[in-house]
């Protein structure tokens, strides 16, 4: 497919749509130039090897543009979730040429809001593929950005009670990464979590429902699985390196892992756990040496968690292919992390900070109660926070999942105000 487009070069604007939840996406000006990764890591872990190109747009599965502010929005992509290409695009003069090796489907949407007429789309793409109708999301507390890999069960049982005492409208007490050994060692508990069980009985008991963490995807180079079980990685598939090591991918067509997932998630579910936050999830999507379609990997490996925890739970994904994931999570992460901080210190538009949230956040809004629910991640609203009346401010507009993730104890009362006022829907004061 190749296209060419006349476009007034003051006033055009493009979306390309990232290839996951970390990855740059904005609408963009004919003039700009998209994000690049600051470095090789960055580029596999947040962008996709064959994404980037070294000039022009590329959209993973979307591409779009408005030739001036009053022609009908252009839209080139995919028509199903199993099927996402690359999208390219370059601005030459007076003119932007749309590029595919794939099938790609175009449409003219004549919705003047750049919002709305994307929204338009995503509407036709779901009724299209039979999506599910987006269910009511929970409230949620989560770990994270409070205590990270450090977090303990104390830390947990300190802010379960501090929820009750301040009469927080939580519905889930997630526990994030560092209740495990390692990547992918998921049922060999940490020294913190001696006892994780015992953590999730009480969460039950105080009338909350029980969430965990997991990249089901991936396995440190440290974990006890990647040296027993060599076999199970896939060969060629370089997720990048975290956590100070270097990550493998589980291959999910071998036998054995299924029934490590298996084991995994229901014994989660036997501790009454109903809430999956699954992150990493572009690891499913890479390839290997062994041949096989990535998407279709990467989505036989997420209905197959869908399979064995049921329908009843619940699913939030987070950096996963974005349309890629359509129809198999509940509630779907569009940014990077955010983060204490307000820009990302490496720099890189994939990493972590308040800014990179806040871009895509905004620029995937029309994804929001069609696709799934939008998780623009947490609020953070303890004094240390930079802006954290921006972020509050972003996450009422958005309107998406709403979580939080401060130590309760050590919110003031500007913090504890506004975490009550989120939690139940309204407004910041």
């Amino acid at each position: 497919m190749r296209t060419t487009l006349p476009i007034d070069p003051a006033t055009a604007t493009i979306y390309a749509e990232g290839w996951q939840s970390w990855t740059p996406t904005r609408w963009y000006s004919a003039a700009e130039s998209p994000e690049r990764p600051v470095d090789d890591n960055h580029r596999r872990m947040g962008y996709g090897v064959n994404a980037v190109g070294d000039s022009g747009f590329a959209g993973l599965g979307l591409l779009a543009v408005r030739p001036d502010p009053g022609e009908p929005l252009h839209t080139f992509s995919t028509t199903r979730p199993d099927d996402v290409p690359t999208i390219r695009a370059n601005v030459h003069g007076d003119a932007i040429t749309v590029e595919s090796v794939d099938l790609v489907e175009q449409q003219r949407i004549a919705v003047q809001d750049d919002t709305a007429a994307l929204a338009t789309w995503a509407s036709r793409f779901a009724e299209r593929n039979r999506l599910p109708r987006p269910r009511a999301a929970p409230t949620v507390w989560c770990s994270w950005y409070q205590f990270f890999t450090e977090v303990r069960e104390s830390d947990i049982d300190r802010n379960l009670a501090a929820i009750d005492e301040c009469e927080l409208a939580v519905d889930v007490v997630q526990i994030d990464d560092g209740y495990q050994s390692e990547i992918g060692d998921w049922l060999v508990p940490s020294g913190r979590f001696p006892d994780l069980a015992a953590t999730i009985k009480r969460i039950r008991a105080a009338g909350r429902r029980a969430g965990i963490w997991l990249a089901p995807f991936l396995v440190g180079e440290r974990a006890t699985l990647a040296r027993d079980h060599p076999d199970w990685l896939l060969p060629g598939a370089d997720p990048g390196r975290n956590w100070g090591q270097r990550l493998h991918v589980l291959d999910v067509a071998h036998p054995a892992v299924v029934d490590y997932w298996r084991r995994v998630f229901e014994h989660f579910m036997a501790l009454g756990i109903d809430y999956f936050k699954l992150d990493f999830l572009y690891a499913g999507a890479l390839t290997g040496e062994r041949r096989g379609e990535a998407i279709a990997r990467y989505r036989g490996g997420v209905g197959l968690i869908r399979d064995i925890v049921g329908a009843d739970a619940y699913l939030a994904g987070s950096g996963a292919p974005t349309l890629a994931s359509a129809g198999l999570v509940d509630a779907m992460r569009v940014s990077p992390d955010t983060a204490p901080y307000a820009e990302a210190p490496s720099g890189d538009a994939s990493s972590p900070g308040l800014g990179n949230a806040i871009r895509n956040g905004a620029a995937r809004q029309w994804q929001n109660h069609v696709l799934w629910t939008n998780d623009p991640d947490c609020l953070l609203a303890r004094p240390e926070v930079a802006e954290r009346a921006r972020w509050a401010s972003h996450l009422t507009a958005v309107d998406g999942l709403r979580s939080v993730s401060d130590d309760i104890e050590g919110l003031d009362d500007w913090g504890l105000s506004t975490t009550r006022s989120y939690l139940a829907g309204s407004s910041p004061p």
